[in-house]
């Protein structure tokens, strides 16, 4: 059992290279590899919790490459792949899915698929160190030092196991140091045992966890803990343990769960603003990260010791490839929060589920305005190109890119009376009738009553598009470099979350009307609020500049662009130049609405759950809904896309509610033909399996490996 074995012998001593200190501080991630483990440092007050702060290195792996995306958000309703197909195989689940790592000779379109052994490998990893910790933090004498060590490493180890349950199903559970022993022969643990033991951990970390962040920002807490475990219970009352969880009263699970909910969501407020969350990230360590509702968090800092393999790559994968398409009059750098590697192209449901009038939280998550950032071609040329005036021609800063999202019953586009659609390489005429400006790039999301945006991408093909407008949650403005790794926390777990979670668990228990009460909590934050700016716009882009909100200006502010960024006369930008043209602080709130200029508050408030809103009565027109569970069910995880759109744990949520394949068929073109019940799990990695041995060292058989293997691989 060569992978797990390398996990469990050697883990924890590779951990030691992200190692904490045990104060207090914003961020508590720093090296410190100068001590030794023995078995009497474990057993020590501040050996075992610095041990235990380096527990939390291993969560940075979810966010360090492609596999972030490719086993959370590929293959689902929400997202699907661009034109780069780097991680093809997880959103089209086609025969390179498979218990194989992809490669190139597989299959693989370049050496960065995700591996399907990445999870499984990286988890054991962590549960390794855990292990060793809660084997010996027990000898710990100071009550309060031993329970923070424990209840660390207790979470630690239930969170992993629920990430390899929620992907794998029944796993190896391995609750003990290994020791130095070198063993091949595991039995495979039952759905029911390995859920039984998250439970457990997540119980004892409930339990010994302080309720404070003692350790600062990115703390597991008693409410972190309690999160999780209300999750796990859920998890036993769904779909996808229906065959053997009739055992456990529902009833009994369901109301726990709601219980906990409740002391996470009474103990960690909501933030006052969606904004706060991620729209308003001003720099490393910000004030934002600590919110109240976050209750679990990557952490990321500038420090170069915490880098390295396992940076925060996630600013890569959620913009489009506008230095493609845009026609040379957006350029890419650092002051633009996001890389442009169009990895994750929302699908027309993620557009379509909100309501683009009353819900400030599309807004607030979808980047619908790039600034034209260089001159690309003089206006003579432009005119007698696309057959605009010359008053009509942008200037550095105009708009650049657009992307109009609008409905589907909107018809202001028809016969394109403001002029032709189109991207930056191909002539088109459509002059922004709010400003009377030629746009380089602008794209409608629905004309004639059919979704049009993936039309204009520069292959022609529109399963892989690489136009579409992209979310802002992973923006990060202080990066020093176009491709280093960003800075910003990664945020796994929030009580926005917590409240869909109880709502969830209400409709289970055929509260429907509690579950809507519940969800209108969140809805009452996602309102526009009275005075607000609807056509204002920010992201974390913002933390490149002082001047515009960053909380201090980037290293590289007063260089020239990278990208020779240059103005009509020929003069070079620098990047804070360049910052200010791509900046433009608007969104196409009101083209795309066509609504009058407003300040006033919106309602997205739900008076029953008979008389579900409109996008959500034609998403439950599209999927068969009629029940009322049906309905309220997949209302909830509507709401959680309006929420939690991009927060990594769609594939998870979907595979356990049994919704998957109806989901991925009715909303995600490029999934749709394959998925089928079988990809509700993923293979258990075939070179795992292929060092396993019997209990008396001979090796397995065909038909024994093939009964280690989920169904249908």
């Amino acid at each position: 059992m060569r992978y797990i074995n390398k996990t469990l012998v050697c883990g924890a001593l590779s951990m030691l290279a992200l190692m904490g200190t045990t104060s207090c501080g914003d961020d508590f991630l720093k090296e410190d590899a100068g001590h030794k483990v023995t078995d009497a440092l474990l057993e020590d007050e501040t050996g075992a919790l610095k041990m235990a702060a380096g527990l939390y290195g291993n969560i940075r792996w979810h966010f360090g490459y492609e596999w972030a995306y490719g086993i959370t958000l590929y293959g689902c309703d929400e997202f699907t792949n661009g034109a780069d197909l780097t991680a093809e195989p997880w959103n089209t689940y086609d025969n390179r899915l498979n218990a194989l790592d992809c490669t190139p000779a597989l299959g693989a379109a370049n050496k960065n698929c995700p591996a399907v052994s990445a999870l499984w490998d990286e988890m054991y990893y962590g549960i390794s160190t855990a292990n060793l910790v809660i084997d010996k933090a027990v000898n710990v004498q100071n009550e309060d030092s031993r329970n923070k060590a424990l209840g660390e490493a207790y979470f630690l180890r239930g969170y992993n196991y629920y990430r390899l349950f929620c992907q794998y199903g029944g796993v190896v559970l391995q609750t003990e140091p290994a020791n130095g022993v070198v063993r091949k022969f595991y039995d495979r643990a039952t759905e029911d045992e390995t859920l039984a033991q998250i439970i457990s951990d997540l119980e004892n970390a409930y339990q010994m966890l302080p309720k404070d962040k003692w350790r600062g920002n990115g703390t597991w807490t008693k409410y972190t803990a309690a999160h999780f475990l209300a999750k796990a219970l859920l998890y036993r009352q769904s779909e996808r343990c229906a065959s053997w969880a009739g055992k456990y009263d529902k009833n009994a699970d369901l109301t726990r769960a709601i219980a906990l909910c409740d002391e996470v969501i009474a103990a960690c407020p909501l933030a006052p603003d969606y904004w706060d969350l991620y729209a308003k990230w001003t720099g490393v360590d910000c004030k934002n990260e600590g919110l109240s509702e976050i209750l679990m968090a990557a952490e990321h800092n500038e420090d170069s010791s915490t880098q390295g393999r396992f940076g925060n790559r996630t600013y890569n994968y959620f913009d489009p490839q506008f230095s493609n398409f845009s026609g040379g009059w957006v350029q890419r750098g650092q002051y633009i929060g996001g890389m442009d590697f169009q990895r994750c192209r929302p699908t027309e449901y993620a557009y379509s589920v909100f309501d683009n009038v009353n819900d400030a939280r599309m807004w607030k998550t979808f980047k619908t305005v790039y600034g034209l950032n260089h001159a690309n071609k003089t206006t003579e040329a432009v005119v007698a190109e696309n057959g605009i005036k010359a008053e009509q021609m942008p200037g550095i800063g105009d708009e650049g890119i657009i992307f109009i999202l609008n409905k589907k019953d909107d018809h202001r586009f028809d016969g394109e009376p403001y002029g032709t659609f189109g991207r930056g390489g191909v002539p088109h005429s459509f002059v922004n009738p709010l400003t009377g400006k030629w746009v380089p790039n602008a794209f409608p999301t629905f004309m004639g009553g059919k979704y049009v945006l993936f039309n204009y991408g520069v292959s022609g093909n529109t399963a892989t598009s690489n136009v579409f407008c992209g979310i802002n949650k992973t923006a990060d403005g202080s990066r020093t470099g176009e491709k280093g790794d960003a800075h910003r926390d990664v945020i796994m777990a929030r009580s926005g979350e917590t409240y869909l979670v109880k709502a969830e668990c209400q409709v289970r228990q055929g509260d429907y009307a509690g579950a809507i009460n519940t969800i209108n909590i969140l809805r009452a934050r996602g309102q526009w609020k009275n005075g607000e700016d609807r056509s204002y716009y920010t992201d974390g882009s913002m933390a490149f500049l002082k001047s515009d909100g960053g909380d201090k200006d980037n290293s590289t502010a007063a260089a020239q662009a990278v990208k020779k960024n240059k103005d009509f006369t020929g003069k070079v930008l620098t990047n804070t130049e360049a910052y200010y043209a791509s900046m433009t602080h608007k969104n196409t709130y009101y083209l795309s609405t066509g609504i009058a200029e407003t300040t006033e508050a919106s309602d997205l408030q739900i008076k029953s759950y008979t008389q579900l809103p409109a996008e959500d009565e034609a998403i439950l027109k599209e999927i068969g809904a009629t029940s009322d569970y049906d309905r309220m069910l997949n209302f909830v995880f509507n709401e959680r896309t309006r929420e939690l759109l991009g927060e990594w744990n769609r594939w998870d949520e979907l595979a356990r509610t049994g919704l998957l394949v109806k989901r991925a068929k009715a909303f995600n073109p490029e999934a749709a033909p394959n998925v089928q019940d079988r990809h509700m799990y993923r293979p258990i990695p075939q070179k795992f399996i292929d060092t396993l041995q019997n209990e008396d060292g001979t090796n397995l058989s065909d038909a024994a490996k093939k009964a280690w293997q989920n169904p249908g691989y």
